[in-house]
């Protein structure tokens, strides 16, 4: 593409879909936060089922509120994940590289140990009563060992059985008798302003308690800084600290109805959730397969607003005037886009007859279908209208970053 569009492609939030970005594990406490199979009958539990496990009974007291019977409840299902990971580094300090320390220390260079141990901290629930916990990727990912500790004082041996960095989720087994099980709820159903209860471990304080209200909902993965991810997010203003991923969000019934997740830097009473639904979702195929394939479709874009069409008529010589819809700026070699035809300039007008007009609203397309199925896509193409049907591809997971 010409000069503008290179320029868009890094300055612009663009959004690669099917562009796999791989995660770095982070098990730093300080770093912010944002299912194998078994048999059958040791899939993730429907949320019917859930509904129905045992859990703790209250004492008839007066004086206890709604938030402390929910923490009554759940508390004994939340869990703090404890993970190692093995590093290797065999850097020397660039200052021994340098001749003027070297004629004094000679071959006595320090040497660098060649392998470290990270120990990180987050937090989870129990998710089924034969012993899956829900928690978050990062929590996990690339660990050695995991050890989960339990609210009665138990600490038993993990096992993850799936993790799937694009959702920031993954699944744990653990073995255990009269295991507690927090009750899924309906993210689906949120309303904006109703009661939200975070449980969690942030910061290295076990079984900390902070409340709040859903502040908003379908926030963007671009919205919040993570556009790696393939994730709408509740928004909430209980507190969510460092050590709270993988914790859940509760409503005043006591029902999950995210996993907190992210939290913004220098940012106060905004923290992130996954919804249950989608969370629920992946887990089930974690536990099933050990990972989860994502739609793929291979594409940048820019929304068409005034102002980008103004740029691009005024440094590109464009005649754009009444154009809706996202522009395609790169297609990513050898993509099901490439292989569909589609070029850089296409403007994606709508998708299997939905009016489109941001590049979120494509990605949530395509991660709504399935792979191996056809999108047809409504372009405008050098002002004539035409329809390409593209067949998704399964998103690379190499973990090498993709061209943007």
């Amino acid at each position: 593409m010409r000069k503008y569009i290179q320029k868009a492609t890094t300055c612009t939030s663009l959004l690669l879909l099917g562009a796999g970005i791989g995660v770095g594990v982070n098990y730093l406490v300080n770093t912010p936060q944002i299912f194998a199979r078994t048999n059958e009958n040791t899939t993730i539990q429907q949320k019917e089922s859930l509904a129905t496990a045992q859990l703790p009974q209250l004492e008839n007291n007066a004086n206890v509120n709604f938030v402390s019977k929910v923490v009554q409840e759940v508390g004994p299902a939340v869990v703090r994940i404890n993970a190692e990971r093995t590093v290797t580094n065999n850097n020397v300090p660039p200052a021994f590289n340098d001749p003027f320390f070297r004629q004094f220390f000679g071959n006595q260079i320090p040497q660098m140990p060649e392998e470290q141990i990270q120990q990180g901290t987050g937090s989870g629930f129990i998710i089924s009563d034969d012993g899956k916990i829900l928690t978050n990727a990062h929590v996990v990912e690339g660990s050695t060992k995991v050890t989960v500790n339990l609210k009665d004082g138990r600490v038993l041996d993990g096992k993850v059985l799936g993790v799937d960095s694009l959702t920031d989720l993954a699944v744990i087994q653990v073995k255990g008798e009269n295991l507690p099980v927090a009750q899924l709820g309906d993210s689906d159903k949120l309303v904006i302003g109703e009661w939200a209860i975070a449980i969690g471990n942030p910061l290295g304080l076990d079984n900390t308690v902070t409340t709040g209200i859903i502040s908003a909902t379908g926030r963007s993965s671009s919205q919040i800084g993570v556009g790696d991810k393939r994730l709408d997010f509740i928004q909430t203003d209980a507190a969510i600290n460092p050590g709270n991923s993988g914790g859940p969000l509760l409503n005043a019934q006591g029902e999950v109805i995210a996993i907190n997740t992210a939290i913004i830097k220098n940012a106060q009473g905004l923290g992130f959730a996954i919804p249950i639904n989608r969370a629920a979702e992946i887990a089930e195929k974690l536990i099933l397969q050990g990972k989860v394939d994502h739609p793929y479709l291979g594409i940048a874009m820019i929304p068409l607003n005034e102002q980008t069409k103004q740029q691009l008529n005024q440094n590109e010589g464009f005649k754009l005037t009444n154009e809706e819809g996202v522009m395609v700026v790169k297609v990513i070699p050898n993509s099901p886009a490439a292989q569909a035809g589609l070029k850089s300039g296409d403007i994606i007008q709508s998708i299997e007859g939905e009016k489109i007009a941001e590049p979120s609203q494509v990605q949530k397309k395509v991660e709504s279908s399935q792979v191996g199925s056809d999108l047809t896509l409504n372009l405008q193409r050098d002002r004539k209208e035409i329809k390409i049907p593209v067949k998704l591809g399964i998103l690379p997971t190499n973990n090498q970053p993709q061209p943007q």
